[in-house]
């Protein structure tokens, strides 16, 4: 599946899926979710095909989810856009890379966790304000993120929702390294192709070992889910959603 809001390309041995709306900070939609899960699934199925690539257009790499979208498209079940998009993530043989620039918000940092390669430009901020939205941690980020960087800071990110600037969160092990400013996605690119040289089968099995606690994942991603469908049918959630769209309607007043 291919729309406008989503580009789907290839390159030798890689495809790169590239989150297209900066009109609206690359928020995800229902629709967006499902292409680029399509997209994925594609991928797998290509023998030729050995790692995807994630980036976004513009100054922003992601703002999450599309809130008015995902009000009326609610995740309530396992088979929702957003949980197969996650579920790809999760658990694709191929490797991840992402090119990041500007903020990352929700999903766009919670993504990013599945990959095996994050290249960040310095105007990079990442953020989790899953709490702030009356919303939980999502993506298995209650799992991964005090994995990579303890229960305290951990707290500090998924709790307080802080903001992880480019510097921090190269020194935490959030992204493989910061580069130049409007190089990232060529730095992805040149991964893609060093990747794609080496034994296919050693690849994919070493990734495989890297990642030999994703039944765990997988079944955290899955207690994420349900208190995430339990925090949609919240009254504090319903008065989020309408602080948020009446903060929008004063701002354009």
């Amino acid at each position: 599946m291919t729309m406008p809001d989503i580009g789907i390309s290839r390159s030798g041995a890689s495809v790169r899926i590239h989150i297209n709306r900066p009109a609206k900070r690359n928020a995800l939609t229902a629709a967006m979710y499902a292409a680029m899960a399509d997209a994925i699934t594609a991928a797998e199925a290509d023998p030729d095909i050995c790692s995807v690539i994630i980036s976004g257009e513009g100054a922003i790499f992601c703002a999450g989810n599309d809130l008015a979208d995902f009000v009326s498209n609610r995740p309530q079940t396992t088979d929702a856009p957003v949980h197969r998009f996650m579920r790809a993530i999760a658990s694709t043989r191929l490797m991840l890379i992402a090119s990041v620039q500007g903020r990352a918000v929700g999903i766009g940092t919670t993504m990013l966790l599945h990959c095996d390669f994050v290249f960040a430009e310095p105007d990079t901020v990442l953020q989790m304000p899953f709490v702030d939205l009356a919303l939980v941690p999502e993506a298995a980020s209650s799992l991964l993120v005090p994995r990579l960087v303890g229960h305290l800071r951990a707290a500090e990110f998924l709790l307080l929702g802080e903001p992880i600037d480019a510097e921090r969160a190269a020194a935490l092990g959030f992204v493989t390294r910061i580069v130049p400013a409007g190089t990232a996605v060529a730095e992805a690119e040149a991964v893609a192709v060093r990747l794609a040289a080496k034994p296919a089968a050693a690849l994919r099995r070493s990734k495989a070992l890297l990642k030999s606690s994703s039944q765990e994942v997988a079944a955290r991603m899955e207690e994420e889910n349900l208190a995430f469908a339990a925090q949609l049918r919240t009254p504090e959630l319903a008065a989020t959603v309408a602080r948020f769209f009446a903060s929008r309607k004063g701002a354009a007043a």
